[in-house]
Formats: structure tokens, sequence, C-alpha cells
């Protein structure tokens, strides 16, 4: 029955105890027990290793309440502004929502902001105030409340006390879940209608499509229909989502379920998209989930060539369960062939590298993360610029605009000077005045490029703010911007696969910086060979490796000191002509080190 359905998801910032909550609430409803691992729901390595969430999961749980039994559909969700993608898909495939708060670090930034997306969606909030087994809970945590209360606009018993931890309060969870979180809307008579909001590719039964029914019903066997590409598949098994896949005959309206139907094609399952019924169709689709704009961009390049086209097919399956992540073919006269892939932030990148490390076993090299930009020309047309081997030469440049973001920063008030002092450092622009949000806890928000933050901007955010502080952006727009190419010479010869792009105000330093590291990565040859920094036609920085130098004049001893001199001048003429005609060697490893660096 629709009515004794709840789908719901959690909202909680990195450690505030989301997945231990999960746990608690799948042992309390039986659906596994006590002796099982702790993050049940995080089943990959890398979300074990680094305590986050990486990607969204579906559960379901069974639950008595008043004597009736309901059906509970957790879609657990990342807290990471990385994953903030993951976290949209899963908001939409739920009524309610679980805000779960540390009380010993308040509101954070990242919670805020998927707060927002589930207003935005309608969906009903159950507060939950954790870790009450700490030391000073009575004492310190009545700020912490009326924090809640404030933002959510709720009373203060509305907010439920949670030792996720020792078990306390989990029972309390479950009955408001029942009473506060509607069930889910449809007409189970109309013609099926099911949106895909995940999908997984499996070796042996092909790509697994996780699904939410709105209107109808799914029974296998049935013909189904993908809508966005018209392709038709039989659903020879279907099934609910606990800890493993439970075969099911039908899923009605407002359940979470999967399908098999033996897709093998990556490119015929599309997140957002639309299943129904092969011979009673749907009219129109549901509303798609918002496209992804990437934020970062970086190359991936397999780290043996013959291994391109197992790479390809690696990350179209990565993909395939990661929508937020693009890619395009290109080359490198340095890396040979590879990718230009898109990513919403640094550690999306990195866990999408590691993933194809682990889970596909091909062993890659990532290239520096950049932004991209719009080139305006002379001859009136734009230019998408991801890439410093595509900006063309500055006398046909008319202007150029990078991406900036919208940057809110929360922490303790003493350390604002110190945040302030670091964003105008990197060129950020204070929007507001400050606002505080609890007494000694204060708001400020920025327009800073894009480019600024991609690096370690988090890092030194944490360093200044011993910790406390915590922001989030959004991508606001492209502004115009003074941005210069640092072209490297080695031996008088252009580089391209060391050439970066950088703002005006910090292009000298990094050319220097450049210089200096390469002529430590690049092996000395027999001549000497210069290292040269140009920006705008100009050279502004140079390095030297010396040569392996012979000593000629070793055989000579006593006599006139003509005599050597005559001899290492011959020598300095035959190292001249070599430098000219010679070439020099880089070896791969000295991309992959200075890539790294």
């Amino acid at each position: 029955m629709i009515h004794n359905i709840r789908n719901f998801c959690i909202i909680a910032h990195i450690d505030h105890g989301k997945s231990t909550i999960a746990d608690r609430l799948l042992e309390f409803t039986n659906t596994v027990s006590k002796k099982d691992n702790h993050q049940l729901l995080d089943n990959m390595d890398l979300e074990k290793e680094r305590g986050i969430t990486i990607k969204s999961h579906a559960v379901q749980m069974e639950y008595q309440y008043k004597g009736k039994k309901y059906t509970l559909n957790l879609i657990d969700t990342p807290g990471h502004v990385d994953f903030s993608h993951e976290v949209s898909r899963s908001i939409s495939a739920c009524e309610g929502a679980l805000l779960i708060i540390d009380w010993t670090q308040s509101i954070q930034a990242q919670t805020i902001s998927n707060l927002s997306l589930a207003l935005k969606k309608n969906l009903s909030i159950i507060p939950i105030l954790n870790k009450i087994d700490l030391y000073n809970y009575s004492l310190d945590s009545e700020k912490v409340i009326q924090d809640i209360v404030n933002l959510l606009k709720c009373k203060k018993e509305d907010v439920i006390p949670v030792s996720a931890k020792n078990g306390i309060g989990i029972e309390n969870i479950l009955n408001n879940i029942i009473t506060k979180i509607p069930p889910p809307k449809g007409n189970i008579n109309a013609p099926l209608q099911a949106i895909i909001f995940d999908s997984l590719y499996n070796p042996f039964t092909g790509i697994e499509v996780f699904f939410k029914v709105v209107n109808g019903f799914i029974k296998k066997g049935q013909k189904l229909k993908f809508m966005s590409t018209g392709k038709i598949y039989s659903a020879f098994d279907i099934g609910i989502l606990k800890l493993k896949r439970v075969s099911k005959k039908k899923i009605e309206t407002g359940d979470v379920g999967y399908v098999l139907s033996g897709i093998k094609n990556v490119n015929e399952v599309k997140v957002g998209d639309t299943i129904t019924d092969d011979n009673n169709p749907a009219e129109k689709s549901i509303d798609k989930f918002d496209d992804v704009k990437p934020m970062v961009f970086a190359s991936i390049y397999p780290v043996s060539s013959d291994k391109y086209e197992e790479l390809r097919s690696s990350i179209e399956k990565l993909q395939l369960n990661d929508a937020s992540l693009s890619f395009k073919s290109e080359s490198s006269s340095a890396l040979g062939f590879g990718f230009r892939c898109g990513f919403l932030g640094l550690l999306h990148m990195e866990i999408a590298k590691d993933r194809l490390q682990r889970e596909f076993k091909v062993p890659v090299i990532l290239t520096i993360p950049n932004v991209s930009y719009k080139v305006y020309m002379k001859n009136r047309n734009i230019l998408i610029v991801n890439n410093s081997s595509d900006y063309p030469e500055i006398e046909h440049i008319k202007k150029v605009e990078e991406p900036y973001v919208f940057i809110e920063i929360f922490s303790k008030d003493i350390y604002i000077g110190n945040i302030i002092s670091l964003c105008i450092n990197k060129r950020g622009i204070i929007v507001n005045n400050q606002n505080y949000i609890t007494s000694d806890k204060i708001k400020i928000s920025f327009e800073m490029p894009l480019s600024e933050i991609i690096f370690d901007f988090d890092n030194q955010l944490k360093t200044v703010s011993k910790g406390y502080a915590s922001c989030d952006y959004h991508f606001i727009g492209y502004k115009e911007s003074d941005l210069k190419k640092i072209t490297i010479l080695i031996n008088h010869e252009k580089v391209e696969a060391f050439s970066i792009l950088s703002h005006k105000s910090k292009a000298f330093f990094l050319a220097k910086k450049i210089c200096q590291k390469l002529s430590t990565l690049i092996p000395r040859h027999q001549f000497n060979i210069p290292i040269q920094a140009v920006i705008s036609g100009r050279i502004v920085a140079r390095e030297t490796i010396k040569s392996f130098r012979k000593n000629v004049t070793d055989k000579c001893y006593g006599g006139d000191i003509t005599r050597k001199k005559k001899l290492i001048e011959k020598q300095k003429k035959g190292k001249k002509k070599m430098r000219n005609m010679g070439k020099v060697e880089i070896p791969s490893s000295t991309f992959i080190n200075f890539l790294k660096v």
C-alpha cells in the first residue's frame, strides 16, 4: 500500500554521524544483525578508508508502528560539496529527510547547502542532534538547539536528541519518520512512470538500474521502454534493495527498486531517464535532473599507451555509476592519447582516479587540474579553453573571462581576520557584511575565481581557523580576467606539456618555480640545457642544467698554461656545436613527477 511507504534521505556534514545512525536504523528494524560491521551502506573500500560517503545507497527496511507494517526506503547521501549531484538525485526520490547535526560542531556550511536543496523540493525535515553521550552535553547543547530552531523555524521539542554510538533515540527517529514524512504521491492505475536515480555496471548481469516508481507498477518479465533512448528491454529480474538484492514479482507506485534487463551498452542508460511500459506507454517523461556543470578539469592518460581502449571502457563504466563525471578524447605530444575529464571538485577528481585504478585495474597519470576559460577573439569568435595548449596567441585575443564562484564561509568570529586575509590573497571580493549565525559563529561571503580554490584553499582555510571554518560554494558566472600563458622553452624549443595558464599577479612567481623544479627533474646531458619561462613574448625566468664535463686538462702536467686554455676552448666549441645539433631527451618519468608537483 502506498500509504504505508516512506522514502527519506539523510542530510549531514562529514563526520556528524550519518553512517552510524544509518547502521542503528538498520539494526533496530532487524534489517541486519548487530554482528555486522559498521558503515554498512559505505560498501566501497575508499569510503571506509576515508571515513566519508561517496555514493548514494538505497536500502529498504520494515517497521511496525501502532500495529501497522510500514516500508521505509532510505537513500543514503554523501556530505561533501563535491558530491552534491548525488545528494540532489537522492533528494528527488524522497519525500522527507533526516537533518543530522553533531552538537559539538554545530551547523556547518555544507549542511545548510544540502538542506536548501531539500527545502526547494518541499521535503519534510526531521532535525536530529547527535552525540549526546559526549561530555558537557546538558550544559552546551542549548545554544546548538536554538540554532536549529532558528534555521528550520521549528519548535525545540521537534529536535530529537540521539546517540548513534549507543543507540539512544533511534526508536524516536523511526516514529517521527512514520508520523512526519508524508507517503509518496502517485496513481497505481496510471501508465508506468519510473525515474532512474542511479545505475551500476555489473560484468555478469549487465547494467543494474535503480529507480523509483512514480506512477503505475513494474512486473517481472514486462517489456520496458527507456524514454530518452527509445530502447526496449525485458525486465528479467526486478526487486528491492536491502543490503543485497531481493527479487520480487511486482513493484508498485512509491517504492524503490532495481531492474536487470541484460543491458551491456553503457550509453543506453541515463540517470534521470524515465522507464515506461512498452505496451501502455506514458504520454511524457518525468522532469529530469539538472544538468551537471563540471568545475575542475584535468586530463587522464594511461601509464601504458596500449591501455587506451581499456581506459576508455573503464571511464564509460565509471560514468554510469558517477553521472557527474564528463570526458572527451584528447592527445598530448608527451603523454600520448588520453581523456579530458570534468569533475565537481578536487576530492571528486581524486576519488575518480582511485576508483579507476582500484575497481578497473587501470594505472593512470593525472595532469594538473585547471578550470575552463572563455577567450573572446578579435575576429568575434568565442573559444572555450580547458587546456593551455589550446590558448591562442595574445595578439589575437580581445579579452579573457574566468569562472567565478560565490563562496560562503562559516567560522568562529575570532578567526574572521585570518579568513578575510586569506580570501583577499586569493583575489576574493567581499560580497556583503558578516552575518552572525549564533552569538560567536559568523558567516561571510565572497566572490572568488574558481582557479584560486581548486588546489589547497580548503586546507589553508582549516589552518588559519584551527579547523573550525567550513565553506560551501556554487558557480555564478564568468568575469573578465588578466590571464597570462606561461610557455616553457627547453633548449629554446617550446614544450606545451609544461605550459600553464595563470593570473598576471601570480604568473612571475609560478614561472620561476616551474623553471627551478624542471632543473631538478630533467637529467643532465653532454651539453648545457637552458630552461626558460616566457610570458607575453618575454623571458621572465631561466635555469640552466649544467652538462657532463670531462676534465680535458687532466693529462697536462706542468708546461705552459696556454696549452690547457687551448684544450678548454676546444671543448667549449664542441659543447656549443653539440647543443645546436643535439636533442634533449625528456623521460616520461619527468612529466609524471612534474604533474605530481
